[in-house]
């Protein structure tokens, strides 16, 4: 039986929103997580919570707090860490080999209906594997949950191109943001501020994700090279657009994961890091310091790998068929 948990009634408010079913379904999909990727000699590790550098993406806000100690002339502002990507890559040019983090993350400004400030990321490194390999993998995990719950569902992969080409009659690669402003039909926003990729990104948002069917697993591939992030570009020597090679995977609606067949040059990540600082400073916001352990990392030779990240939040969401994160936490941002 679960403790009562009516909302804002003081003195019940104590107790966790979600189901205790709910909260011991999520230790059956760790435990079956952790045997899968031992299976798999794909070794757990941890990294640290919190760096002298934060995450540069401009539609990422990144938490930091002061350190009140003795740092040995570092700074003492430090960045809690949207991702561990970071160091699991610093790991790999190190020569680790493959592994995985299952762990917290936290990410300023998003709390919701289905975002919190703090949520679990299961994110995951192959060597020697590519992004379209990788998407089928993150396929299987996902599987793995479902399967508690009675469920299992197929993989689709379609590019990115094709997708929007075949449901919205449009390129994405060459349109005009003319085109792309239309497709919207009557979703009126306002455009002050929006560059091409937004139009994008609301048009996945907006007419995409809601057609996509919750019994089919969706990867989308080889996106934009305007929103490559910290994926390797690749051009078809075809005469078409280069694309970057990095797939997003849904379940319906709901985004589960995203990968990235990993960039391993350290001047193009540098490039792409004073990019993202331009962008940031244009908008008014904080610039994060970038990580210079880091960019000598990929310096001294990040292996050729493909590394994912899937919300785990979102997969337990998935498994209990709910649009509400606080039904699949102990204690949301707003009961902390």
């Amino acid at each position: 039986m679960n403790a009562p948990h009516a909302a804002g009634d003081p003195a019940t408010d104590w107790a966790p929103k979600a189901s205790f079913p709910a909260l011991k379904l999520r230790a059956a999909l760790n435990a079956r997580i952790r045997g899968f990727f031992a299976d798999r000699d794909v070794v757990e590790v941890e990294t640290p919570v919190m760096s002298v550098a934060g995450n540069t993406e401009p539609n990422i806000d990144s938490f930091t707090t002061d350190f009140s100690g003795r740092s040995d002339g570092g700074p003492r502002t430090r960045w809690l860490r949207t991702s561990p990507e970071y160091p699991l890559k610093r790991l790999l040019a190190a020569g680790f080999g493959d592994c995985y983090e299952l762990g917290r993350v936290f990410r300023n400004g998003e709390a919701g209906a289905r975002h919190n400030p703090e949520f679990t990321m299961l994110e995951w490194y192959r060597v020697g594997w590519d992004h379209r390999r990788l998407a089928r993998e993150t396929a299987e995990v996902i599987n793995l949950g479902l399967a508690l719950v009675g469920r299992q569902v197929p993989l689709v992969q379609v590019r990115y191109r094709d997708l929007y080409h075949d449901r919205l009659g449009l390129d994405p690669l060459t349109a005009s943001e003319e085109v792309l402003r239309n497709a919207l039909g009557d979703v009126v926003l306002d455009p002050t501020g929006l560059v091409r990729d937004d139009w994008l990104d609301l048009l996945m948002t907006h007419r995409l994700q809601p057609g996509f069917s919750d019994e089919t697993m969706l990867a989308v591939h080889d996106y934009p090279a305007t929103q490559c992030a910290l994926a390797r570009m690749r051009d078809d020597g075809d005469g078409s657009p280069p694309v970057a090679e990095r797939f997003e995977l849904y379940l319906g609606p709901l985004e589960l994961a995203n990968g990235y067949h990993e960039l391993t040059d350290a001047a193009e990540q540098g490039a792409r890091f004073q990019r993202d600082g331009r962008i940031r400073q244009t908008r008014a916001d904080r610039i994060p310091p970038t990580d210079p352990r880091f960019l000598a990392a990929l310096e001294a030779g990040l292996p050729d790998c493909a590394g994912v990240a899937l919300g785990v939040d979102r997969l337990m969401m998935a498994m209990l068929r709910t649009d509400r994160i606080a039904d699949v936490i102990a204690f949301d941002f707003f009961r902390a």
